[in-house]
């Protein structure tokens, strides 16, 4: 009988580390899933700033070559000649 006690006590001692095990395990889970939810906004929020900072870029890059900038002068054709287009297609809805 005391042999089965034993037993018991030891199988008793096992599923509690593991419950133990389990807990620390689900809590590092946790932490871990709420790092990556904030590395997760920070990408987003880079990217965003990434966008934002390529959207001005080009916005210098494009107010650069109609100042008289020799390098994008075509550039600048091709953007005017869109804006153009645009701006046709628009007045076209309009007048229909």
């Amino acid at each position: 009988m005391g042999e089965l006690i034993q037993i018991v006590d030891s199988l008793e001692n096992k599923v509690s580390k593991l419950v133990h095990k389990l807990e620390l395990l689900q809590k590092t889970n946790l932490d871990l899933e709420n790092e990556l939810t904030n590395l997760k906004a920070n990408q987003r929020n880079a990217d965003k700033t990434v966008s934002e900072w390529e959207e001005k870029y080009n916005s210098l890059k494009l107010a650069n070559s109609m100042l008289g900038s020799n390098t994008n002068k075509t550039e600048a054709k091709l953007k005017i000649n869109t804006l153009i287009r645009e701006l046709d297609h628009c007045i076209t809805q309009l007048s229909e």
